[in-house]
């Protein structure tokens, strides 16, 4: 499926510069994938996997020139009115589009858009990349009211937005042409990091330059949004107690579930039109298998998105009993690696209820069948529309549950 040769810088150029021709055709995501691989140097052999010796990553970023936003302009089509063998991996039963592909594509297209960031004046062209890019966050992607055809190629566009030092803010936007217009699928916003590969430690990046109004916003945004991403990460409910505010909410829910003419709390009680917490747990258990491994010998973060995701639909169309629809993407953060031939567990959860949408969390973790070790591996927020008002609560009982709650309606109404 995949080229097994390394990268020629010069021919990557080549291949993007098709990007700015009107008159050429766009690449496809899966050209953009063997793009990918040959960055890095991947062979699609699985066997030994060859770890460069010697670091040649820079100390500082001073040693390497200011790149602009467009210098890692990407687009790729995603060929569904063309070729049908992709459309089939794509369709639906019902004729839509199975979002978690494209949730693998948005990945594959975030590492394009890093790696050619990525520029050191000393590295020759036939090279690999010194550095190696990995996923740390989908901050968000918001889809729009636009009902995705599998009949027409979907087009997507990004660039890098946000550089810090290591830490890189990918924005990327999927469109549809139907009748001559593009239609507006989706915007995304990714945050990328650079490691040393022989070392593992945090690698320097190319600073951004924004130039004009827009990118100079754009890149505003990007910083605003990283400290906003370290005050939320300072208000988790792992490490400090609810607001006041959020703890009057817990407090009217837990009186809503008891009989208080009883005079005790230990008998619960739940409300009309409404479900427990605790019966809304739907898991699933998947082998790691080296084919869905990525460019570094790890399981490929947009399998495990996609995985997540399906296993989230299902518990919302079980909680609902309707087929919903996904709004948005929240916050999936990447901890720890996944390693191939681990046993990933994914246990999901409607969290959050309100009108007719549901928040549901998919918490992934491995286990060492050899130890029986289990570590977390990553945490994932899925907001959906039922499209139905009388959605029944979800209602939380025990203290950990509120948490739950609690931070299901952070994530919503972020």
């Amino acid at each position: 499926m995949f080229l097994s040769l390394q990268v020629s810088r010069a021919v990557v150029s080549q291949l993007q510069a098709r990007c700015y021709s009107a008159a050429a055709p766009i690449m496809t995501i899966k050209e953009a994938r063997n793009i990918l691989l040959k960055m890095v140097g991947t062979s699609t052999d699985y066997g030994p996997n060859s770890m460069p010796k010697v670091s040649r990553v820079r100390k500082s970023q001073d040693e390497l020139a200011d790149r602009g936003m467009q210098d890692s302009y990407w687009e790729a089509i995603i060929p569904l009115e063309t070729d049908l063998a992709v459309r089939e991996r794509y369709i639906t039963f019902q004729k839509g589009i199975r979002f978690g592909r494209i949730m693998e594509d948005l990945d594959t297209l975030a590492g394009c858009i890093c790696y050619t960031h990525y520029s050191d004046p000393d590295i020759d062209p036939e090279e690999t990349s010194p550095v190696g890019i990995v996923t740390a966050l989908v901050d968000r992607i918001e889809l729009h009211n636009y009902v995705v055809s599998p009949y027409h190629d979907i087009k997507m566009t990004g660039h890098m937005a946000w550089v810090g030092t290591s830490s890189m803010e990918v924005t990327m936007n999927l469109e549809q042409e139907i009748h001559s217009t593009w239609k507006k699928i989706l915007n995304a916003r990714f945050i990328m990091v650079a490691r040393d590969p022989v070392t593992n430690r945090a690698a320097v990046v190319n600073r951004l330059v924004p130039k004009g109004a827009e990118e100079e916003a754009l890149f505003r945004k990007g910083e605003a949004s990283k400290l906003l991403r370290q005050e939320e990460a300072r208000k988790m409910l792992l490490k400090t107690p609810p607001s006041n505010d959020e703890i009057l909410i817990v407090h009217d829910l837990f009186l809503q579930t008891i009989d208080t003419k009883g005079g005790t709390f230990k008998v619960r009680i739940k409300p009309p039109g409404s479900v427990w917490m605790e019966k809304t747990l739907l898991k699933n258990m998947i082998m790691c298998h080296p084919e869905q491994r990525n460019v570094h010998y790890k399981i490929f973060g947009g399998f495990l998105m996609r995985q997540a995701m399906e296993v989230a639909w299902t518990n919302a169309a079980m909680y609902s009993c309707k087929r919903p629809v996904l709004k948005v993407v929240d916050d999936i953060v990447f901890k720890k690696p996944v390693e191939i031939g681990s046993l990933l567990l994914l246990s999901s959860q409607v969290v959050y209820t309100h009108k007719s949408l549901m928040q549901v969390k998919v918490h992934a973790e491995v286990l060492d069948v050899d130890t029986g070790v289990r570590e977390t591996t990553n945490d994932f927020h899925f907001t959906f529309d039922s499209q139905d008002e009388n959605l029944p609560r979800v209602i939380p009982k025990s203290y950990a549950e509120f948490m739950l709650y609690l931070d299901g309606k952070r994530h919503f109404e972020s």
